[in-house]
Protein backbone atom coordinates (compact mmCIF):
# COMPACT_ATOMS: atom_id res chain seq x y z
CA UNK A 1 0.00 0.00 0.00
CA UNK A 2 1.33 3.42 -1.12
CA UNK A 3 1.01 6.21 1.06
CA UNK A 4 1.98 9.75 0.65
CA UNK A 5 2.32 12.24 3.84
CA UNK A 6 2.45 15.74 3.77
CA UNK A 7 3.91 18.19 6.38
CA UNK A 8 5.04 21.33 7.74
CA UNK A 9 1.81 23.19 6.91
CA UNK A 10 0.27 26.46 9.44
CA UNK A 11 0.03 30.13 9.88
CA UNK A 12 2.19 32.00 8.39
CA UNK A 13 1.83 36.00 7.91
CA UNK A 14 2.15 37.72 5.13
CA UNK A 15 5.60 38.01 3.13
CA UNK A 16 6.83 34.96 5.42
CA UNK A 17 8.12 31.07 4.06
CA UNK A 18 7.21 28.13 5.10
CA UNK A 19 8.38 24.60 3.36
CA UNK A 20 6.26 21.66 2.76
CA UNK A 21 7.29 17.90 3.11
CA UNK A 22 5.79 15.03 1.01
CA UNK A 23 7.16 11.59 2.19
CA UNK A 24 5.92 8.59 -0.29
CA UNK A 25 6.32 5.07 1.62
CA UNK A 26 5.04 1.18 1.45
CA UNK A 27 5.59 -0.38 -1.97
CA UNK A 28 7.42 1.66 -4.21
CA UNK A 29 9.18 0.51 -7.49
CA UNK A 30 9.59 3.62 -9.07
CA UNK A 31 7.93 7.31 -9.11
CA UNK A 32 7.48 9.18 -11.89
CA UNK A 33 6.67 12.95 -11.28
CA UNK A 34 5.88 14.46 -8.15
CA UNK A 35 4.02 17.45 -7.70
CA UNK A 36 2.11 19.57 -5.55
CA UNK A 37 -1.68 21.00 -5.59
CA UNK A 38 -3.84 23.38 -3.66
CA UNK A 39 -7.55 24.47 -3.62
CA UNK A 40 -9.07 26.63 -1.53
CA UNK A 41 -12.52 27.27 -0.11
CA UNK A 42 -15.50 27.65 -2.68
CA UNK A 43 -12.37 27.16 -5.82
CA UNK A 44 -11.42 23.96 -7.60
CA UNK A 45 -8.45 22.71 -6.95
CA UNK A 46 -5.15 23.74 -9.26
CA UNK A 47 -1.54 22.79 -10.20
CA UNK A 48 0.68 25.00 -7.99
CA UNK A 49 4.02 22.84 -9.46
CA UNK A 50 5.29 19.09 -10.53
CA UNK A 51 8.75 17.84 -11.09
CA UNK A 52 9.97 14.83 -12.96
CA UNK A 53 12.35 12.20 -11.78
CA UNK A 54 15.41 14.15 -13.63
CA UNK A 55 14.27 16.95 -12.02
CA UNK A 56 12.76 19.14 -14.92
CA UNK A 57 10.25 21.46 -12.68
CA UNK A 58 6.71 23.70 -14.25
CA UNK A 59 5.28 26.32 -11.93
CA UNK A 60 2.10 27.95 -11.88
CA UNK A 61 2.47 31.48 -13.19
CA UNK A 62 1.14 32.50 -9.65
CA UNK A 63 4.19 31.29 -7.82
CA UNK A 64 7.01 31.90 -10.54
CA UNK A 65 9.81 33.76 -8.61
CA UNK A 66 7.98 32.78 -4.87
CA UNK A 67 7.71 28.55 -5.13
CA UNK A 68 10.33 26.42 -5.37
CA UNK A 69 9.93 22.42 -6.13
CA UNK A 70 12.35 19.90 -5.18
CA UNK A 71 12.50 16.09 -4.56
CA UNK A 72 15.14 13.67 -2.94
CA UNK A 73 14.84 10.53 -4.87
CA UNK A 74 16.96 8.67 -2.20
CA UNK A 75 14.23 9.42 0.16
CA UNK A 76 11.10 9.09 -2.30
CA UNK A 77 10.25 12.99 -0.90
CA UNK A 78 9.13 16.26 -2.42
CA UNK A 79 9.48 19.32 -0.78
CA UNK A 80 7.96 22.87 -1.70
CA UNK A 81 9.75 25.90 -0.26
CA UNK A 82 7.29 28.91 -0.51
CA UNK A 83 8.55 32.13 -0.19
CA UNK A 84 6.78 35.70 -0.14
CA UNK A 85 3.65 34.18 0.48
CA UNK A 86 0.56 36.28 0.01
CA UNK A 87 -3.20 35.98 1.82
CA UNK A 88 -4.25 34.64 -1.80
CA UNK A 89 -2.05 31.28 -1.30
CA UNK A 90 -4.07 30.28 1.59
CA UNK A 91 -5.21 26.93 0.81
CA UNK A 92 -5.32 23.21 1.19
CA UNK A 93 -2.28 21.76 -0.43
CA UNK A 94 -1.67 18.15 -1.58
CA UNK A 95 0.87 15.98 -2.72
CA UNK A 96 0.51 14.41 -5.70
CA UNK A 97 2.82 11.49 -7.61
CA UNK A 98 2.81 8.89 -10.20
CA UNK A 99 4.13 5.84 -8.77
CA UNK A 100 5.20 2.51 -9.86
CA UNK A 101 4.37 -0.16 -7.23
CA UNK A 102 6.43 -2.74 -7.85
CA UNK A 103 7.80 -4.25 -11.42
CA UNK A 104 4.89 -6.12 -12.40
CA UNK A 105 2.32 -3.32 -12.26
CA UNK A 106 1.11 -0.09 -13.98
CA UNK A 107 1.63 3.30 -12.36
CA UNK A 108 -0.69 4.57 -10.41
CA UNK A 109 -1.64 8.36 -9.64
CA UNK A 110 -1.81 9.09 -5.28
CA UNK A 111 -2.75 11.70 -3.72
CA UNK A 112 -1.73 12.68 0.19
CA UNK A 113 -4.71 14.11 2.55
CA UNK A 114 -3.58 17.87 2.48
CA UNK A 115 -2.14 20.15 4.94
CA UNK A 116 -3.40 23.47 5.57
CA UNK A 117 -1.52 27.04 4.58
CA UNK A 118 -3.02 29.81 5.60
CA UNK A 119 -1.26 33.27 5.52
CA UNK A 120 -2.84 36.27 7.30
CA UNK A 121 -2.85 40.10 6.01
Amino acid sequence: QVQLVESGGGLVQAGGSLRLSCAASGSIFSINAMGWYRQAPGKQRELVATITSGGSTNDADSVKGRFTISRDNAKNTVYLQMNSLKPEDTAVYYCNADIQPTRYQYRYNYWGQGTQVTVSS
